[in-house]
């Protein structure tokens, strides 16, 4: 058998298979109206049958089951025309399939096209999520995401460390279980924000003095709001969450409001320790001159004396309350801090069984302050732990130095400081009587005036420093003080007054300015007592027209005691300024009960050689003059 035979065969045998691949793969084309489907089956069987034709040709034995036409041009011509209308018939069936194979193909286009978007939308998708991830696990607030049933669904890592639970342990759980909030004052449950965005579909915010209770740990001063999560359609699906730590910032303000409080309550404190003052003063002067004359009985010395001392108690009182307040400015020199402290703990626990141990630093530096006012501190608080111990138990004075950088974490200016830290290991303060220490007037104890810590305050506050407490019921109380340390400080050896050479020779003669007539005759009786003979003056005005009147007639004033306020007229420090003018040997005293000017202060800087606060006793203006003239 021929060759040719061979490939006409495989060719009917390739025909034959596409025919039956087109008749089970093409019933989903053939199932469209127009198709061109039957036409290409009956082109292809056509052809097959044309083929066939082809290869009986080769077998004349078969010619009788295959061959139609009796000639072999009839043969050939319904070969022919087997191919001929094959090819046509599929040349008509692949035309009608066109545009079905052109609406394939835009189809598979589109197909295509949507896979692309897809991709895309996937990728966008998964970036957004990441970024959503990044953002929640980088940002300071807490974050927590609940759905419409309230159960957490995510938090993000600043929420774990504020609430206490790690995202694994709240997811599933009702969110009152995990942000668990109170108020911070009546300690009863707050109304969980995520119920009223459910019923109210709108952004809620927490009211202010909401506490946190972490699953561990210190209750937590917080701020939040909560917004409700929407889908396309706009229906709520679920809760956000937003809420942070303001402990620090809600200390702050409470400081800055306690500061407030005290600088207002300071200037009515001031102005009546003035007027207090003066009174004062004539009450003690005359008392102490009444004490001086001769004569009087034992008696009478027994009752002035009483007199006396509860003058001085007045006094004490009067000192606290200038002070505290407005003005009261320290009245600095070097001071080395580890002396007063130990001079004063010791002298107040005197007496008692109360242990002191110290832990004060060899090297710990110098500070610029007023000794008796950061004493008095340092008293006020001692004698409060010995009695909150009930005058039995421990105190721990540690004294250190603090540099710089760490002062600056504590809120305080960039320079160093001596931190002074005094514990007990009494019975502590509540939480709600820890924020009221400082206050005026505010005292547990029945006896207590309530000025102690609040003068104390007001004095460091002064010093440019800072005093805080902690406590903890059964853990006892700790007072923290920072001074500022001063590096370039020079002392003066304490002596801050001019010295001036004494003429034991001639008559004294002092000059008085003072507007209240009781302290001008006060102030008279004990300058006569020292052998002095006085001029008196009301206001500044008077006082230059006398001092220059003596210049004129040649008598010498030694010295010049002037009130530094004059209401209506020309205070001490404005005639101080003209005095110095008509006479650069001046000698001047200032004496004054309101202590809101800084002359007090710095004397010196402001052309006087002593300064007297009211009240004084008759020893203490007999010392200053002695060490002047």
């Amino acid at each position: 058998m021929e060759f040719r035979v061979y490939l006409e065969i495989i060719r009917a045998v390739a025909v034959f298979i596409i025919l039956l691949i087109l008749i089970k793969k093409g019933k989903t084309i053939s199932s469209k109206k127009g198709s061109g489907y039957p036409c290409i089956i009956a082109g292809f069987a056509l052809i097959v049958f044309a083929s066939l034709l082809d290869i009986t040709d080769n077998f004349p034995a078969l010619d009788k089951y295959v061959v139609i036409g009796d000639t072999p041009i009839q043969a050939i011509l319904e070969k022919v025309v087997g191919y001929l209308l094959g090819f046509l018939m599929m040349a008509l069936g692949c035309w009608k399939w066109l545009p079905a194979i052109s609406q394939l193909q835009e189809t598979r286009n589109q197909l295509q096209d949507s896979l692309v978007r897809e991709t895309d939308l996937r990728h966008d998708i998964q970036n957004d999520r990441n970024h959503l991830f990044t953002t929640l696990h980088s940002i300071g607030d807490g974050v927590i995401s609940t759905d419409t049933d309230s159960r957490i669904v995510l938090m993000n890592p600043t929420a774990e460390k504020l609430t206490g639970w790690s995202q694994s342990e709240a997811v599933g759980k009702p969110v009152e279980t995990v942000f668990n909030i109170v108020n911070e004052s009546t300690r009863e449950p707050v109304d969980n924000p995520i119920a009223k965005v459910l019923f109210s579909g709108e952004i809620v915010g927490l009211a202010n003095h909401t506490e946190l209770i972490p699953k561990e740990g210190d209750p937590i001063s917080i701020a939040d709001s909560a917004a409700p999560v929407k889908n396309v359609n706009g229906e709520i699906v679920g809760v956000v969450l937003v809420f942070r730590n303001v402990t620090e910032a809600s200390d702050l303000l409470n400081e800055k409001l306690k500061n407030q409080k005290l600088e207002s309550l300071g200037v009515l404190a001031g102005g009546i320790a003035h007027d207090f003052n003066n009174l004062l003063m004539g009450i003690q002067g005359n008392i102490s001159l009444a004490l001086l004359a001769e004569g009087i009985d034992d008696d009478m010395v027994a009752l002035l004396n009483d007199a006396s001392q509860a003058a001085r108690r007045a006094a004490a009182l009067t000192s606290q309350l200038v002070t505290f307040s407005k003005g009261g400015d320290p009245h600095k020199d070097i001071v080395l801090i580890s002396d007063t402290i130990k001079e004063t703990a010791n002298f107040i626990l005197t007496g008692t069984v109360v242990k002191c141990e110290y832990s004060i630093d060899d090297d710990l530096w110098k500070t610029y302050a007023d000794k008796g006012q950061v004493g008095q501190v340092i008293q006020n608080i001692v004698i409060n732990a010995s009695q909150a111990m009930g005058g039995d138990g421990e105190i721990h004075i540690m004294a250190t130095n603090v540099e710089k950088e760490e002062a600056m974490t504590l809120h305080l200016e960039e320079k160093k400081y001596i931190h002074i830290k005094i514990s007990d290991t009494g019975p502590g303060i509540t939480k709600d009587n820890l924020a009221k220490i400082f206050d005026p007037y505010f005292s547990t104890k029945k006896e207590g005036s309530g000025l102690g810590l609040a003068t104390s305050f007001s004095i460091i506050k002064k010093h440019g420093g800072l005093l805080v407490s902690n406590s903890a019921i059964g853990k006892g109380t700790t007072f923290s003080i920072y001074l500022p340390a001063e590096d370039n400080a020079v002392d003066d050896g304490g002596d801050g007054q001019k010295k001036a050479k004494s003429d034991k020779d001639k008559q004294r003669v002092a000059l008085i300015m003072d507007d209240e007539l009781l302290i001008r005759k006060l102030f008279s009786l004990m300058l006569r007592t020292f052998g002095y003979e006085v001029l008196q003056a009301s206001h500044g005005e008077e006082a230059l027209e006398i001092y220059k009147k003596s210049m004129d007639d040649g008598l010498e004033i030694d010295v010049v005691l002037l009130d530094l306020k004059i209401p209506g007229g020309m205070g001490g420090e404005e005639t101080a300024k003209k005095l110095l003018e008509m006479d650069k040997d001046v000698k001047m005293i200032v004496a004054s009960a309101y202590s809101d000017s800084p002359v007090l202060a710095d004397f010196e800087a402001y052309g006087f050689c002593g300064a007297l606060l009211k009240p004084f006793e008759p020893e203490d203006l007999k010392g200053l003059l002695n060490a002047l003239l």
